[in-house]
Formats: structure tokens, sequence, C-alpha cells
């Protein structure tokens, strides 16, 4: 379904989130919607491996690394993604590998890139309120992305 982010802030601007301007876009779409699944993590990439395993339904997995400079995202992770039917994946942290990241079907947007992998340091901790870059995500409200920005919003304006 096509829509733009700066319409939707012209008509529910008083309701609207937006992110701060300092993510990338790294994936195969900069433009996507969904709702919002939240992950917070340090370093530690595997819970969100296990959560891009499950079906994603269209969901947004929204990954707070903590500006952690590591990649927490790479082709792999982008391929669990687009094989289970997530929308994108929202990330304040790092990415890799983004030769192929953007010919994945999947939206991804970092602070950047870092060769280094993640390192196994600490559990993740998902379904829980994150927030970066201006924005409090909750869990069930919804993301909408395109190359105007990323902005949230408790309802599903497309519907």
């Amino acid at each position: 379904m096509k829509f733009f982010t700066a319409d939707l802030c012209d008509a529910h601007g008083d309701k609207i989130d937006v992110l701060e301007p300092k993510l990338q876009s790294y994936g195969g779409e900069e433009h996507f919607f969904g709702p919002i699944t939240t992950i917070k993590l340090d370093e530690d990439n595997a819970g969100l491996i296990s959560l891009l395993k499950t079906d994603g339904k269209g969901r947004v997995a929204v990954v707070d690394a903590a500006g952690a400079y590591c990649a927490i995202v790479g082709d792999t992770l982008m391929g669990f993604a687009a094989q289970h039917n997530w929308a994108g994946i929202i990330i304040n942290g790092y990415v890799r590998d983004v030769v192929n990241t953007k010919h994945i079907r999947v939206g991804l947007w970092a602070l950047g890139t870092c060769p280094m992998k993640s390192q196994k340091k600490s559990p993740s901790h998902s379904q829980i309120d994150v927030s970066f870059l201006g924005v409090d995500f909750k869990e069930g409200n919804y993301l909408y992305a395109d190359s105007d920005g990323i902005i949230t919003i408790k309802l599903n304006l497309l519907s």
C-alpha cells in the first residue's frame, strides 16, 4: 500500500512521533510499514536471530543496541527476516554486508556500518518499550518509513 510519511504527518501531526534523522537505509525496501516489535540487546544479537526466525507477519523489528559499535545485522539476518515475512528492521546500532542487504526485500535502517560482527555478551530483552533518537517505541504501535524519514503512531493509518 502506497503512503508518504510527509502526508501522514500533515494529516496526523499531533499524534505522530518523528525519529531524528540519524539513520540510513541499507535494505532492499526503503518504503515500508508495520506494527512494532521491540528488542533491546548489548552487542549480542542471538535474541534478534531467534526473533527474525519467527513469522514476522509484516511487523517491524525495532532494535536498541545502544549504538554499540559492532554489526548487529548482516545479510544472514536479513535473509531470515525476508524468509519469515518481516517488513523491516530499525537499529540503534550498526550493520554490515550492505552490498548484499541492499538486494534483500526488507527495510533496514541503522546508524551506519561496521565490519565487526556482534559479540556474545549478554541476553536480550524483547517486547519492552525502548527509546532512541527522540522516539519512545512501544510494542504494537505502528512504524512508517520512506525516503523522507521514519515515524511512529499508535494507529494503523492504512487500514
